[in-house]
């Protein structure tokens, strides 16, 4: 068991005795609200955390945790707008391509050593380097940042990259193209500092609790793998005497029905609806049972590598395993939590963006299967020749039902034959990423609130495009967005191209479907993005 160096306890205690200062009257200094003596939250998640490196974290779950041990250049606020993080505000050159931005100058790492911009130089360097391998590095090309795309070929050094520190107080970046989403990346996991001495004295092991030195409003005590990590207050915050969350701890409970027993215990605040309990839950639970939507959606990809099934590369056969999929059953009666049936890969709650029209969203669900039978008829399968493949998930009860269901509609309608095999969850990335799968479950959460953070997923380039999906329309077409003044044309044209080619089967979009108690205060449900903080949540007498 990981536990808390002496030094580090020390300092804790400390950080307990300001906070008490920050509350002492025992309210909320904005709300009013009467606030617990026990300033603690506890929530589940499902699998173990990719990582706590801000340049190898890859999951929704670790950067969740990311957030709260470092602090980027901006941070959101509750309805997801961008407030200043270690940067106190940022300029634009008149052509778009320079941000200059400037560093807080009390903002310090949890050793006391002050935050400097030399430490985003050396992050984002970082991000992009070859010798790293960051399964995040293509976001960083993404955000359009000079010779990245070049560094992370191998084909210029990292130093060339166009991120410069000209003073301890001031970040300069350069892009090679106007990106005006820019500003809205730098919330993200990939783009937050580390302290280089850390690093290179720890080497791997920099992230230990004992080790680690984060910038953000808590610090890493504990972290006991596939069980639990802690993190606790952070005393060299230089924000640290308005957090008034002392703890937020974070177990790894797999099954969705024993979190939701422990909530119901007492023992977490926070946790994820089961499927199908929903409407059940929010009787009994009014204000406890909450949905929202989330800028999440849920697919299955096909692998279409030279590695992945013959039968894949027909457009026929995905075509017709896309048009089969009942989605309205899934969403109402396997979820029934408030997730909308998809047709497209990007959700209608994205900014700036609206559902295009495709053919498979205003066919009957009568009319997509009798076409779907047509369709793989005519591929040259059917009673005699099945289709048979095998569709991997990672293991949970939903993702089971979810699957489960699929493979039956598929068998009742199609005659096709499925295996399904749930994994680990980095067993299941690695298998994704390795294009070790036939078919496999895809689950996206947007890095920013732009339809180009679902899209460019498709692109042959992108690091997470683990189908090998190949089109060069689709990669001139996302190249163009980037660019343009009017994006909605293209993004309606590369939707349509994804539903006709039908590289990946989306079957729905998220809704953040929780048990939260109702001594939680300032849980963010306006941020569609969910980019949640524990510096900015509290607990509320009872």
């Amino acid at each position: 068991m990981n536990s808390t160096p002496r030094i580090l306890a020390a300092m804790l205690l400390g950080a307990t005795a300001n906070a008490g200062l920050a509350f002492a009257a025992g309210t909320h200094p904005v709300t009013g609200e009467a606030l617990a003596e026990n300033q603690v939250f506890t929530y589940r998640v499902l699998d173990e955390h990719s990582s706590v490196d801000p340049q190898i974290v890859e999951d929704v779950s670790g950067s969740d945790v990311v957030r709260d041990l470092f602090e980027g250049l901006m941070n959101q606020d509750a309805q997801g707008r961008l407030v200043p993080g270690t940067a106190t505000g940022y300029t634009v050159s008149d052509d778009k391509l320079t941000y200059t931005f400037s560093l807080r100058d009390d903002a310090k790492w949890s050793n006391g050593d002050p935050v400097v911009a030399g430490d985003f130089v050396y992050a984002w360097k970082r991000a992009v380097s070859p010798a790293l391998a960051s399964p995040y590095s293509w976001f960083m090309e993404l955000m359009s940042i000079k010779n990245a795309a070049r560094i992370i070929a191998g084909d210029v050094p990292v130093d060339e990259l166009g991120v410069s520190a000209p003073d301890d107080r001031t970040l300069v970046v350069r892009l090679s193209q106007p990106l005006p989403y820019f500003p809205q990346m730098v919330t993200h996991a990939t783009t937050f500092p580390v302290n280089p001495a850390v690093v290179a004295a720890h080497g791997a092991d920099w992230t230990k609790p004992e080790n680690i030195v984060s910038n953000g409003a808590y610090v890493l005590t504990e972290h006991i793998p596939n069980e639990r990590s802690v993190r606790e207050r952070n005393p060299m915050y230089w924000d640290a005497e308005n957090v008034l969350l002392e703890k937020t701890v974070a177990l790894v409970i797999n099954d969705e029905n024993t979190a939701l027993t422990r909530w119901l215990a007492g023992e977490l605040d926070r946790t994820e609806v089961p499927a199908g309990q929903f409407p059940r839950l929010r009787k009994e639970h009014p204000g406890e049972a909450i949905s929202f939507p989330r800028l999440c959606n849920y697919y299955y990809t096909f692998n279409l590598s030279e590695s992945g099934p013959e039968a894949f590369k027909d457009v026929r056969v995905r075509k017709a395993l896309a048009l089969a999929v009942d989605r309205r059953i899934i969403t109402e009666n396997i979820l029934a939590g408030g997730q909308i049936e998809a047709f497209t890969f990007t959700p209608a709650a994205t900014a700036n963006f609206e559902v295009p029209d495709v053919e498979i969203a205003s066919m009957s669900q009568a009319e997509r299967d009798a076409s779907a039978k047509l369709l793989l008829a005519e591929a040259g399968y059917g009673p005699d020749n099945p289709l048979k493949f095998e569709m991997i998930y990672n293991t949970s009860e939903s993702h089971k039902r979810i699957a489960v269901a699929m493979s039956q509609m598929w068998k009742q309608k199609l005659g096709v034959e499925t295996t399904l095999a749930n994994m680990e969850w980095k067993t299941f990335l690695e298998a994704r990423a390795n294009q070790d799968f036939e078919l496999a479950r895809g689950a996206w959460c947007g890095d920013y609130n732009e339809a180009s953070t679902f899209l460019d997923l498709l692109t042959s380039p992108s690091g997470y495009n683990d189908g090998k999906y190949s089109n060069t329309m689709v990669d001139e077409l996302m190249t163009e967005a980037k660019t343009a003044n009017d994006t909605q044309a293209i993004y309606t044209k590369v939707e349509q191209v994804i539903a006709e080619e039908a590289p990946i089967i989306p079957i729905y979009h998220y809704a953040g479907v929780y048990m939260l108690d109702s001594d939680v205060g300032g849980w963010p449900i306006n941020n569609i993005e969910q980019n949640w903080y524990s510096k900015d949540l509290y607990k509320i007498a009872e």
